[in-house]
């Protein structure tokens, strides 16, 4: 049986560092002591967070999608770390919104290389870390759109349902040792995901911008990064395989479980009931 991690003024390393869940954890660690690695593509961004932090941190500037350079990173993790590493955060992500009939296979291609091969890739390159010290947490961050399929989202939704089956699959290998896999499952988290996606044109054919669909994500996204951090490192150290982000994340949960082939019928249905009572109609 796997002994639970304390995070608190243990090692961890992050992807995804520069903005968002990533940002926050970093932060929330940082403060509780924890030597941090972090990593991401927008050096600008990571060194804003780098910035921030109030301890020991190693930055590196890293595309996740590139499986030898997340190796090289591992070696210098492994020489940098003061103790033991508590948890491998892969959080890195981006998002697409199109229609499958409208589907540009580059940013099909692009997504996939990041939400899902990033996972793996630092999957890969950080366990042996864990295996060899026989403890630690591998954490791989899905989303409630790897809970159900949602229109306008099947690349995503695709990436986000693989990294729960990848992680599944590594947490069934790893019974009987010390390491841990863990997944993470976000509803609307308030992060600028939408905004810094791919966006050729609106999928509903509403003739909407990109900077009005992220405003309508930032609407309803119903979780800070700051929460989100929380939750993550309170359901890590709780034992937790598959950790919910929001009220949301719980909802959607319930539907797949409930009507799984009907549940976007049943979603559309609340939305039409909430939007009716904020009208103030019957």
């Amino acid at each position: 049986m796997p002994q639970l991690p304390e995070l608190s003024g243990r090692p961890v390393m992050i992807t995804g560092a520069a903005s968002g869940i990533g940002r926050a954890l970093a932060q929330r660690l940082s403060r509780l002591g924890s030597p941090v690695a972090i990593a991401d593509v927008n050096e600008t961004e990571l060194e804003k967070t780098a910035a921030s932090l109030s301890g020991q941190v190693l930055t590196r500037v890293l595309d996740v999608s590139d499986a030898a350079d997340q190796l090289r990173f591992a070696d210098e993790v492994r020489e940098w770390l003061p103790g033991p590493l508590a948890a491998v955060f892969n959080n890195a992500g981006v998002n697409v919104s199109t229609s499958v009939l409208d589907t540009v296979v580059e940013d099909d291609a692009w997504l996939h290389d990041i939400n899902f091969h990033g996972v793996v890739n630092g999957t890969r390159a950080f366990l042996p870390i864990l295996v060899a010290q026989n403890s630690g947490v591998i954490v791989n961050t899905s989303s409630v759109f790897g809970l159900v399929g949602i229109p306008n989202q099947s690349a995503y939704c695709a990436a986000k349902f693989a990294v729960r089956g990848f992680t599944d699959s590594l947490r069934q290998e790893l019974r009987g040792t010390g390491v841990r896999a863990v997944t993470v499952h976000p509803g609307g988290i308030q992060t600028n995901i939408v905004r810094n996606g791919r966006y050729r044109k609106d999928p509903e054919g509403r003739g909407r911008t990109k900077d009005q669909m992220a405003d309508q994500f930032d609407a309803i996204a119903m979780t800070s990064p700051d929460k989100a951090a929380q939750v993550i490192q309170h359901g890590v150290e709780r034992g937790k395989a598959r950790i919910l982000i929001g009220p949301d994340a719980y909802v959607f949960d319930a539907l797949a479980r409930i009507a799984p082939t009907h549940y976007y019928s049943v979603m559309l249905w609340l939305q039409s009931g909430l939007r009716s009572r904020q009208k103030g109609t019957p």
